[in-house]
């Protein structure tokens, strides 16, 4: 049986945690903030946990390499 590859647009896109949760960038952080209201890009600082929901596919799609 052939291996499942690891998906590179995941792994440079999330982070599993030690209790197994994945990490994220936030969206709309990278320009264009000037017309972004302070408090939005306050909410917007620091990375994201994603829903419970997808966690299984992203794990399935990182495989053992979360960094």
């Amino acid at each position: 049986m052939p291996k499942q590859k690891t998906h590179k647009g995941a792994k440079k896109r999330f982070r599993i945690t030690a209790r197994g949760k994945v990490k994220h960038r936030r969206a709309g952080t990278s320009h264009l903030q000037v017309r972004v209201s302070s408090k939005r890009k306050r909410n917007l600082r620091g990375t994201g946990v994603l829903a419970s929901v997808d966690t299984p596919k992203i794990l399935q799609a990182i495989g053992k390499y979360s960094y």
